[in-house]
């Protein structure tokens, strides 16, 4: 299952933004480091489900009228502040929790209403800008402080005749989700000696960041752009290339509406509907969110997401199936699973995702939209149907 996790100062929403995003419940204060343990759990990635086109909807739980939603692990940790790469506040926790998630959400409190250190100050007092670098630079610095704990084992592996630079980094940096490709690619963008003796601290600093910028690329949730000052949200989307207005209180007053009955809303909906009795003070709380929701196509939590996993990381779903005229398991489910895959995958490693047996046993594969059996080296796209057959099956 992919991984996401919630990155930024105290105080800015993170946990607000996973309570909303699982429906689960953690702490939240108006204090540093209210969390303090990582909080892990499953939120979902919004798409357009397949069976829309058929006459009738799938019926699966994660499937809201054609709305599929796909799980993916969402991990909220605590809050950094300035020198958390130095092991200020809970930076050492923080920053080896992110060791392993493909993708970070930077939850900025756009109406600079947290200065640097994530405490209360008046609205607007603080520039949510430098958030935005400062999450960036942390992460980039407590990098840079592995590789350079660590290059000295490198050092001696270049006495070696048969050193090899990509694996030799690509094994100190396989503990933060660099694979040997990576490495590759990376060494390609940068200048450097080619004896690892010669590399100064600059040179280690450049991989570092280019090994984060590419295992852990990051979408800024511009949250509180409800109450932002004007101007705040555009100059944050000048900042940064991913930047989703949010407000993350909307949308875990809208979930927790739409669990009491009170309104209509499914996660992701540019707009809902109130369908209970609710107060003159619940109904005015609610218009005001409407408005935002209204400026910003929605409350912006599941966009994030969204934006992580299909635009950042360059998934897409795909909905194996066992039956190719039905579109269901052996027990008649219709589409009953959604896997997330990388650009380019084909069918053979959507049989590896469903399982490994199903992967050593593939044989070949059949588009079910059209009846026709594909070649293991076609490329799946967004939304296919796939019938796969393997000796495991």
């Amino acid at each position: 299952m992919l991984s996401v996790a919630l990155a930024g100062k105290p105080n800015a929403g993170k946990s607000t933004f996973y309570t909303a995003a699982t429906r689960a419940d953690v702490d939240v204060g108006n204090y540093p480091f209210t969390t303090i343990d990582a909080n892990r759990g499953v939120s979902y990635v919004r798409t357009e489900c397949p069976c829309l086109e058929r006459d009738e909807r799938c019926g699966d739980e994660h499937c809201r009228a054609g709305k599929r939603y796909v799980p993916v692990e969402l991990l909220d940790v605590a809050g950094l502040v300035p020198g958390a790469h130095e092991g200020r506040g809970l930076g050492n926790q923080f920053l080896d929790e992110l060791s392993n998630a493909d993708a970070i959400l930077n939850v900025v409190d756009a109406s600079g209403g947290t200065n640097e250190e994530g405490e209360p100050v008046e609205v607007g007092e603080h520039d949510p800008v430098e958030d935005v670098d400062f999450v960036e630079e942390e992460m980039d610095l407590w990098l840079a402080s592995i590789v350079s704990r660590n290059w000295e084992s490198v050092e001696r592996q270049s006495r070696s005749p048969d050193f090899d630079i990509d694996e030799a980094l690509a094994e100190m940096l396989t503990g933060v989700g660099a694979t040997e490709l990576d490495v590759a690619r990376t060494l390609r963008e940068l200048d450097y000696p080619d004896d690892p003796i010669q590399w100064t601290d600059e040179h280690r600093e450049a991989l570092a960041e280019k090994i984060r910028q590419r295992t852990k690329p990051i979408v800024v949730v511009a949250n509180k752009a409800d109450v932002a000052p004007e101007g705040n949200v555009e100059r944050l989307r000048e900042a940064a290339e991913y930047v989703v207005p949010a407000t993350a209180d909307g949308e875990l007053a809208l979930r927790n509406g739409a669990e009491a009955g009170i309104v209509d809303y499914d996660p992701g909906d540019p707009d809902f509907d109130i369908v209970g009795d609710v107060s003159d003070q619940q109904a005015e709380g609610l218009e005001r969110i409407r408005e935002v929701m209204q400026e910003w196509g929605g409350t912006g939590v599941q966009r994030s997401l969204n934006t992580a996993v299909y635009d950042l990381l360059d998934h897409f779903t795909a909905y194996p199936v066992q039956n190719e005229s039905k579109w269901t398991d052996a027990k008649g489910n219709v589409l009953p699973d959604a896997h997330l895959l990388p650009d380019g995958s084909t069918p053979v490693d959507l049989a590896y995702a469903v399982h490994s047996d199903i992967g050593d046993g593939y044989l070949h594969a059949v588009d079910a939209k059209d009846g026709r059996k594909i070649s293991d080296d076609h490329e799946l796209e967004e939304a296919d149907v796939v019938k796969i057959v393997s000796t495991a099956t």
